[in-house]
This record gives structure tokens, sequence and C-alpha cells, in this order.
């Protein structure tokens, strides 16, 4: 089953609200067979909701919205779908004597405005709505169907879960649709392409989608029909086909974090772990300690972005002047000072060039120098990012994650030494 949203608000065209209903619509509607294939989103203005909707429903019938049944002016969404099907509104005291006793619960007075949510097209469907005085509103005639849901989230997932989902349900057949998403990061969305393309084309009639961040790439499996427990099997075989020639660079599904896959590491190992940060400024302790129960693993650290700070954690002068702040010879001065002052186990340093400004050519503004050092010795790697500071500061952070996560999962760190590398 496939139907088309449009969502009406001139917040959400300016930019003040960010529209987290479609994104839940996607998901809600997915998980039940029925595929959004288009999403148009209008200003709140009759003309506009008009045409969106009219042309919705020519191209596929089944059309729901999304905000405008609210008491303003500019909630005129019901009206205009009115118009459409050609339906008059009608007044039904019993939605306005629920609206009248949901105020009195609150103790709030009711204006005579209210009363335009208690008038319903005629023939429509009205979809209760313990949560807000506007009910959803169900439309039928020779258009279409008009699936009419208030903007406010609370109130629009309640509608959704406890009358649409259930409706539409029931006239979707038992398919699914459904995703699993693998988790990427230290390698570019090309590389993956290119690591990725002999299996990519044997992975029909699944779907295969790239989605970039600062932090990585997100490999997104889905399975557009079938039952579910066969969408799981595809979904499952194609998850490990694509694991194999990735597998240094995928680190968890869905909404993993890469820093609670590390503290979760540490914690199986016994291990504690300590910082020193330059031109992360605190971002990575900061996404460690985000994760529930990171004490057990993360003592702390320290903020060294003066080079006077540097010193004073153990990195000596010579060090500093000979080869600079953003160096591997400092980053690993750095994270072997930290790890014996703080007493851990392992220690990860960053130092590097944020910009704008910095920059030379053998140091071009996103140089960062990770330096690791554990129970088994050290390693650094260099890495240049692209970005604005902000976006280097975060790709740093996610990048010393990944160094750390990569040396702890192996098997044993016995045999490694301290070396530097490039980073990806």
């Amino acid at each position: 089953m496939e139907l088309e949203l449009v969502t009406i608000g001139t917040e959400l065209l300016l930019g003040f609200t960010v529209d987290t209903n479609s994104a839940f619509l996607g998901q809600a509607l997915a998980a039940i067979g029925v595929r959004i294939t288009r999403r148009t989103s209008v200003a709140d203005e009759p003309a506009a909701v008009a045409a969106a909707v009219a042309e919705a429903l020519a191209r596929s019938r089944l059309v729901i919205t999304t905000g405008g049944l609210g008491p303003t002016r500019d909630d005129l969404s019901k009206n205009v779908v009115a118009e459409l099907f050609e339906l008059p509104l009608e007044f039904q005291p019993e939605l306005w004597d629920a609206i009248v006793a949901r105020f009195a619960r609150m103790g709030r007075s009711l204006s005579e405005r209210n009363r335009c949510q208690a008038e319903v097209p005629r023939g429509a469907t009205v979809l209760p709505n313990p949560r807000g005085t506007a009910p959803g509103l169900w439309i039928s005639g020779a258009r279409g169907e008009v699936i009419m849901l208030p903007g406010v989230p609370a109130e629009m997932r309640g509608l959704v879960n406890g009358e649409v989902v259930p409706r539409l349900s029931a006239r979707s057949g038992g398919g699914v649709i459904r995703s699993r998403v693998l988790r990427t990061t230290g390698i570019a969305e090309s590389s993956l392409a290119e690591r990725l393309d002999q299996v990519e084309e044997a992975l029909a009639p699944l779907t295969l989608a790239y989605l970039p961040s600062l932090e990585g790439v997100d490999l997104r499996l889905t399975n557009w029909q079938g039952p579910p427990d066969e969408a799981d099997r595809l979904l499952e075989e194609a998850a490990g086909r694509l694991l194999a020639p990735i597998a240094d660079h995928v680190y968890g599904e869905a909404d993993q974090d890469l820093a609670e896959v590390v503290i979760g590491l540490l914690r199986e190992r016994g291990w504690t772990l300590a910082v020193a940060e330059s031109c992360t400024g605190g971002m990575l302790g900061e996404r460690l300690t985000t994760v529930a129960g990171a004490s057990a693993v993360f003592l702390g650290g320290l903020i060294a972005y003066h080079d006077g700070l540097k010193r004073e954690l153990g990195v000596s002068a010579r060090i500093l002047e000979l080869h600079g702040a953003v160096s591997e010879e400092t980053v690993l001065a750095m994270a072997l000072a930290a790890r014996q002052r703080y007493g851990a186990n392992a220690a990860v340093a960053v130092s590097g060039i944020a910009g704008p400004s910095g920059g030379s050519p053998e140091k071009p503004v996103g140089t960062v120098w990770i330096g690791i050092a554990d129970d088994s010795g050290s390693e650094a790697h260099r890495a240049v990012f692209p970005g604005s500071r902000q976006d280097i500061r975060v790709r740093a952070t996610q990048a010393a994650l990944w160094r750390l996560w990569r040396r702890t999962r192996a098997a044993t760190f016995q045999g490694q030494s301290g070396h530097a590398g490039a980073g990806a």
C-alpha cells in the first residue's frame, strides 16, 4: 500500500519547527507495509493546501495530512479539504461537550474559537484525540481518502498508533517494509561503495542506501514487501554480506553510538581509560560520559589546549619545540603521560588544527594527530579532515573513538608495536 504525506505549517518552511512527524509516520507505516511515496510541505495558506492535497490525491488517492486543525485563523486545512470533497461542515454537540469537559478538567477558560474544532465534514469518521482538542478526521469520497491529523507531535503519534495504524494494517495484507542499518566510520562513502560494488549487485530485491554524516556513513538495507519473518531473514543474510569486506569499519547498528561500543569493550576487558585533548576541547570526554555506566571505565583527563598545559601534563619542551603541538611525537607523549598520570590502562590523545587559520603547507587546516597508549604499547595516526572548525572537531572526536575501538576489539594486544599510520 502506498500513500502521500502533506505536512501543513508555515513554521516548517521557515525552519522554526523541525518536522519530526514525517520521520515518525514513515517508520510507523513501514512497519505495517505502507509506503510513503512523496512528502510535500506547504504554508498555512488555503490555496497551497488545496493544491497540495488535490495533486496528492490525483497520484495516489490516499493522503495523510498533519497540521492545520487547531482553533486559530491559520488552521484552515479541514475547511480546505472539506471543500475539495464538496462536503459541508456540521457541528457535532458530542465533540463540543468533550472539548468543554477537557478544558474544565484542566481548569482553563474556553474560547468560542474552539467551537470550530467540533465542526466535522459531513460523513467523515472522527478519530478521537485524548491528548488534545483537535480530533483526527478520515474523509472518503470520489477523489479518494484523506486522513487528517493534528500537527502537535504527541497528539499525532497517539492518533497514528491508536487509530490510523490499526485501520491501515487491516488493509495492507500483513506485509512489512523493514530496514536494517549498519553504522560505519573511518571510511569515505566512495570507498565504501567501491568495496561493496559486487555485493550490492546481489542484494536484490533489497535496496541499499548510503547515509553520510560527520561521524561516518550509515548503510541502510530495506526490504520493501513480504511477511516479517521473511524480511528479517533477507536482511540478516544481506547484512552478513555487507559486513565481510568492511568489518574494520562497522561498529554497530541502528542508532548505536561508537562511544557506547567503546565503553562496552573496555568494560569487558576490565580496563580504565583517560584522555588528553587539545583541539577537541573536551568533546571526547563528553561523548564518553554521555554513556550510562561510563564511570566504571572512564577516569577523566585533561584539556591541554595551551602548550604550557601540555608541558605540565608531561610533554617535554624539546618535543614541542622540534615537532610542534600537532605531531606524532606530541600526541604519543600526551597519551603516555595521561596514562601514567591518571593510572589508566589506556589513554587517548588528540591534537590538531581546527582552523579556520593556523595551517601551513606541511600541516594544513584539518590536520589531526591521534595517539593511543595502553598496556601493550602505543600508536599514532594522522588524518586531514575537511569542513568547518566544528566539523573538524566532531570528525576528530569520532576518529579517536574509532582508533580506540579498533585497538580494543582485537583479540589480543600482544605483538602490536608502537608505530605511526595514515588515518582514513
